[in-house]
């Protein structure tokens, strides 16, 4: 039997950093997301912003009845991330639930469990980014069905904004929406748009739009938000990340204006 190996306890403690990293983004996703990581990890993470998930339950088809039922989780999910530290901001990656849950609903409950996190929904993300843009009149491309897309309309008719196009895919299963092809979103996004629009909204956090944001904005001729690219820059903005990124789309040379939400 070979002698084992001599232990020894080192003459000091190493110095610690006081994070990891310098500010850290919590994301509560849905367990049937394939897209929301992703994106961030392209668009937002850095050797300086960290990104933290947490998933939660959900049951297709994508229903306001099934969209609603996420909210009792909410503030246990955000529990869940670094337990016990402080994040700058935490997003949650459903924008047809964010309409029918609401935003100030969702950011009560996650900041029970983060109060000094900034809570970031993809409908409020959207609503800064369109009027960063300047947009008033907008068209908007959805996945959903029209049931689903409903409330949608809505919402953004309540905030002033005059939804010059509506147009449904008519998709029930977020997993359909993160498979369609990104050559299918540019062509149904320069169908979705109305000549008299500002600007396009293409919403869903499962559609892969952000990685083809510049391709449609050069096919249309006019800004284009969508989920994704719209949480993505109020994050790194709330980080204080001002990097203008053009490159990714108009809105990601813009600063974040105003007090958030």
């Amino acid at each position: 039997m070979e002698k084992p190996a001599a232990l020894s306890l080192a003459a000091r403690t190493p110095r610690l950093d006081h994070r990891p990293l310098d500010k850290r983004i919590g994301l509560i996703i849905l367990a049937t997301d394939h897209t929301t990581e992703v994106d961030f990890q392209r668009l937002v993470a850095s050797d300086r912003i960290g990104i933290y998930v947490a998933r939660v339950p959900y049951a297709n088809p994508v229903t306001p009845e099934n969209l609603r039922a996420m909210q009792p989780s909410l503030t246990a999910a955000a529990a869940l991330i670094l337990p016990g530290e402080a994040l700058d901001a935490v997003m949650y990656s459903c924008t047809s639930a964010s309409v029918v849950i609401g935003d100030k609903e969702i950011a009560a409950a996650i900041n029970a469990a983060k109060p000094e996190a900034a809570v970031v929904t993809p409908t409020a993300a959207a609503v800064k980014g369109l009027r960063a843009l300047g947009a008033k009149r907008i068209s908007v491309l959805t996945p959903y069905t029209i049931e689903t897309s409903r409330p949608m309309a809505d919402y953004f008719a309540a905030l002033g904004f005059e939804v010059d196009k509506f147009t449904c895919l008519g998709l029930a299963d977020d997993r359909e929406m993160a498979r369609i092809a990104p050559d299918e979103i540019v062509a149904f996004a320069r169908e979705a748009t109305a000549p008299e629009s500002d600007a396009l909204f293409i919403s869903c956090t499962a559609v892969r739009a952000a990685g083809v944001i510049a391709e449609i904005e050069a096919a249309i001729g006019k800004p284009v938000v969508s989920s994704n690219l719209a949480t993505a820059w109020a994050c790194l903005r709330l980080c204080g990340d001002q990097e203008a990124r053009p490159a990714l789309g108009r809105l990601m040379a813009l600063p974040l204006e105003g007090e958030w939400p």
